[in-house]
């Protein structure tokens, strides 16, 4: 299973430790951690996942794979700037946004229009005409996003989602 993390290539130190804890999530459950490559949310979910003997992917917006976190298994050189974004979600079965700055939004909605569960951790929330659209699934703790991440995923699988 692949599950992607997306938020700042800068953040807080407070979501540093919930990407790290997701990343230690997703590999404690054998997911490969797929994000942008490189720092802020990226790094730490990597550094989680490393930890806990996991795989990770960063798919890279320049053309070098010396730009990659340290904490980067397999490091995809783009040359695509932001419009490696698209790789990113698409390569998912479901994102987890934490934080996030207008990058993350494109994330996410990109994730949406496709159709890829989009599980938030102190991030976004969406409104339209003035209604909030809770297309983005909400969750309080990096345990509860990686359990509805894969839960959401294993539900788009079920439901005929080609793999």
């Amino acid at each position: 299973m692949f599950i992607a993390v997306v938020g700042g290539g800068q953040c807080s130190r407070d979501e540093a430790k919930l990407a790290e804890a997701v990343g230690t999530q997703l590999a404690k459950r054998g997911v490969t951690l797929i994000c942008g490559g490189l720092g802020g949310v990226m790094a730490a979910a990597c550094k989680g996942a490393r930890a806990a003997n996991g795989r990770t992917v960063g798919i890279l917006p320049g053309n070098s794979r010396e730009e990659a976190n340290p904490y980067v298994d397999i490091p995809v050189v783009t040359g695509m700037g932001e419009a490696r974004n698209v790789i990113v979600v698409n390569s998912a079965q479901a994102v987890i946004a934490i934080g996030g700055q207008y990058g993350t939004l494109s994330e996410i909605a990109c994730a949406l229009r496709n159709k890829i569960p989009v599980i938030g951790l102190n991030t976004w929330s969406l409104s339209k005409n003035g209604r909030l659209v809770k297309s983005i699934i909400s969750a309080n703790t990096p345990r509860e996003a990686v359990e509805k991440a894969l839960a959401a995923a294993e539900g788009k699988t079920k439901a005929g989602e080609k793999e």
